[in-house]
């Protein structure tokens, strides 16, 4: 198990701890607070990422901006990423292809899942992790397909 997923299941214990782990996500990679995330899920194979509708992330149709899509989806797909490979490994994302279906004017959702859950060895292999980013009314609007390096961490 990685250290990003320890965290986060000692932070369930505590109120807000949930918000907390996302504040922290954000302090380390401070792009991704420009969508203001809240991971509401995560485990090997799974994570949850919600974001409000706010006029920071709207184009200029007044819609979730489609960069901010993309932000979302790779907030997710890193952070499965990171709780699904063991703590021998490190990745990396290497590539995105993005369909836009329609617009949405709602608070979002990005759902990263891989089921079944691959096996990971000591060669590098390139990972294509699925993400779903739906509206309020859970209608897909962006799917993503993320490649993600995983490779073993080198020996220090």
């Amino acid at each position: 198990m990685g250290t990003n997923l320890k965290i986060w299941n000692a932070l369930q214990r505590i109120p807000f701890g949930s918000w907390v782990f996302s504040r922290a996500v954000c302090f380390k990679a401070p792009y991704f607070g420009s969508v203001h995330p809240h991971i509401v899920e995560l485990r090997p194979g799974l994570c949850r990422v919600t974001a409000p509708n706010r006029r920071s992330v709207h184009n200029h149709l007044g819609t979730f901006h489609a960069i901010a899509s993309c932000n979302m989806a790779e907030l997710a797909g890193g952070m499965m990423t990171d709780a699904t490979i063991p703590g021998t490994h490190r990745w990396i994302p290497v590539g995105m292809t993005v369909e836009y279906h329609a617009k949405a004017t709602t608070a979002v959702t990005a759902v990263a899942r891989l089921d079944p859950l691959p096996e990971f060895t000591d060669e590098p292999t390139a990972l294509t992790v699925p993400v779903d980013v739906m509206d309020g009314d859970g209608i897909v609007f962006v799917t993503a397909a993320i490649t993600m390096h995983v490779s073993k961490k080198p020996l220090t």
